[in-house]
């Protein structure tokens, strides 16, 4: 028997033992990212609460997003000027110019359109029906990932939409019948956050891919907090940003407890996990706005309000199963 001959069996047995190891890091690499997965999700769930408390203090939303994204810019050009260095460091080439502007862009849909849509939204509705709007956005992941990204879309993913929005219509029944037309606004704002922030799990997955999703995400802030400045100084003198106060806390919260760190955690989530998943995860996000709105805002639920939510957790989380399954 030749030499070749004699290896050869050991490197099936090799190629198994790697495979074999690769399993547990495979599955600790997967564990991570749902646990980044939710803790953005929880720590983006207490925004809405947050801005409802702002408003209670006549801010209006240019004013509060702008507040948002200037305390939460500095954080993002430290972390990315030590990004940038660390690949310099480690001699690797820097974007192109284009996947820049093209990340700053991603960011500018997902965290300035969806964020100012999202604002505008909870001037009329409460924290507890915009979360449980926002929910439904992993079902957008999955029906625009089929239509624009050649990705399959299972039969469930529609059923547990149709579940959810039974949830939602039943909600906004009641609710329209009660508050009239203001519902319907902030209701439609919201959808177009819900649908503007599943665009961007879609759009951020390759790019977070390409330059890791610290470098990402602070590109993609950067172009964010510069639509939300121009937006602001359109309509607004600087001085209105001068504030103190209990406004000067709630502002400082929303950009660091609810923007800065569970944008890193989305981002260091989806570098781990698919879009899908990582959007599927957001189940857990109504239920802590619930909570906290009904402990901070005073807010309740009726009977209506109760089973629709039940709808919408339950058509979101079965979907989670069946696809984790």
């Amino acid at each position: 028997m030749s030499e070749a001959e004699r290896l050869a069996p050991a490197q099936p047995m090799i190629a198994e033992s790697a495979i074999a190891a690769e399993g547990p890091r495979a599955r600790r690499h997967d564990g991570t990212g749902y646990l980044l997965a939710a803790a953005g999700a929880i720590l983006f769930s207490i925004k809405a609460v947050i801005v409802k408390l702002a408003y209670g203090l006549s801010v209006d939303p240019e004013t509060l997003l702008a507040l948002r994204m200037g305390f939460s810019l500095p954080f993002y050009l430290a972390i990315g000027f030590h990004a940038v260095r660390g690949r310099r460091h480690k001699l690797a080439a820097l974007p192109a110019p284009s996947r820049i502007l093209a990340a700053a862009l991603i960011g500018t849909l997902g965290m300035w359109v969806a964020s100012y849509t999202d604002f505008l939204g909870l001037q009329y509705i409460s924290a507890q029906f915009e979360r449980l709007i926002l929910l439904t956005y992993p079902m957008f992941v999955v029906i625009f990932g089929a239509m624009f990204f050649r990705q399959t879309v299972r039969a469930r993913a529609l059923i547990a939409l149709g579940v959810s929005y039974a949830g939602l219509a039943l909600i906004f029944g009641e609710s329209f019948s009660l508050e009239g037309q203001d519902i319907a606004i902030g209701a439609g704002f919201v959808l177009v956050a819900a649908i503007a922030f599943a665009l961007f799990q879609l759009l951020a997955k390759n790019a977070i891919d390409e330059m890791g999703p610290k470098l990402f995400t602070c590109i993609g802030m950067t172009g964010a907090s510069i639509a939300a400045f121009i937006q602001f100084f359109a309509g607004h003198s600087g001085r209105e940003l001068l504030v103190t106060g209990p406004l000067l806390f709630y502002s400082l919260l929303v950009a660091i407890g609810a923007t800065v760190l569970p944008s890193f955690f989305m981002s260091a989530a989806l570098h781990r996990i698919s879009a899908q998943a990582n959007a599927t995860i957001g189940v857990l996000s109504p239920v802590s706005t619930i909570i906290l709105a009904a402990i901070i805002l005073g807010e309740r639920m009726t009977t209506a309000g109760v089973l629709g939510t039940l709808l919408v957790i339950g058509g979101v989380g079965w979907f989670t199963l069946a696809d984790r399954r």
